[in-house]
């Protein structure tokens, strides 16, 4: 008898009434936009970290500690002309007395009269190049130089920073993989419900001699369109999400949800790599619909054997 494996049906192998495919293609859509989202946010975290990293790295302090027998002013204009006179270095500010009070108002509170208090004056250095810096000639000849003068890199910071980014980093790939996992188990289930729903077709077609690719291959189209389909909603979907939310941090400035996002994230906006990582998600989704569905039908026919 001549192989079915070039033979087109007249019925579909997989009638589109044999499988609940808008519920599917609701789980797929859902599972894609939730895959997106993490995406997204996984981006903005990143981007931010990097910003915040890059802000802290370009800028260090020295912190003049009052020495008994010393003259403040004298102390602070000798370590303002070593900073002046390192290389790499922009620019050199000085903190005024009631900025640094201003600094010490979270923890003691506002109204407070700091000037019996032994409270250090501060200097910023803005840095042109942090890499071309020398911080350790700039920190060995302070302590040369200048008495109670301390250089703070902000290193511990930075340090802090890189290690929650990584952290939130790797639990948002945990996330999508998550996610992505839970779709591929329910592609598993609707396509050995679809093959049970059509079982009797299926053992004809494979034992008057219907190659097992034919009908994988009827099962991959099948699942592919339904994947299409759910994983562009979903993406279509977060995108939307992320051009909403970026549009009513920009419309509302001023609030308090609004200057928070602002200063953690400098803005609510993914970029090209938030949107061109759903559009790859999206792809992904519907390539893991089509492969799963193929695989467990190959499955479901060897048992027949």
């Amino acid at each position: 008898m001549r192989p079915l494996a070039r033979s087109q049906p007249s019925v579909p192998v997989v009638p589109p009434q044999a499988v609940a495919g808008r519920a599917l293609i609701l789980v797929v859509a859902i599972m894609g936009f939730l895959a997106c989202l993490a995406f997204g946010v996984l981006t903005l975290v990143s981007d931010a970290a990097r910003s915040w990293q890059l802000d802290v790295s370009r800028e260090v302090t020295i912190q003049l500690k009052p020495v008994d027998g010393v003259p403040v002013e004298a102390n602070l204009q000798a370590a303002m002309a070593v900073a002046r006179e390192t290389d790499g270095v922009r620019d050199v500010r000085l903190l005024s007395e009631r900025d640094s009070a201003r600094l010490l108002e979270p923890w003691l509170g506002a109204g407070l009269d700091l000037s019996g208090l032994p409270v250090p004056r501060l200097i910023v250095l803005e840095l042109a190049d942090p890499a071309a810096t020398d911080l350790v000639g700039l920190r060995s000849r302070l302590a040369r130089e200048v008495r109670g003068a301390v250089l703070d890199d902000h290193s511990v910071w930075a340090a802090r920073l890189r290690t929650m980014a990584g952290t939130m980093v790797v639990a948002g790939w945990l996330v999508v993989i998550l996610v992505l996992s839970a779709m591929v188990l329910s592609v598993v289930f609707a396509t050995r419900a679809a093959m049970a729903g059509n079982r009797d077709v299926i053992e004809v077609l494979h034992f008057v001699g219907a190659e097992d690719g034919f009908v994988a291959r009827e099962f991959q189209r099948h699942f592919l369109l339904l994947g299409l389909q759910g994983g562009a909603a979903g993406g279509l979907t977060a995108m939307l999400a992320f051009a909403v939310a970026d549009w009513i941090t920009r419309v509302t400035p001023g609030t308090a949800a609004s200057d928070q996002a602002q200063a953690l994230f400098g803005g609510f906006s993914v970029g090209w790599t938030g949107y061109l990582g759903a559009v790859g998600i999206v792809a992904l989704v519907a390539a893991l619909t089509a492969v799963t569905s193929r695989l467990t039908v190959r499955s479901y026919l060897n048992q027949m054997d």
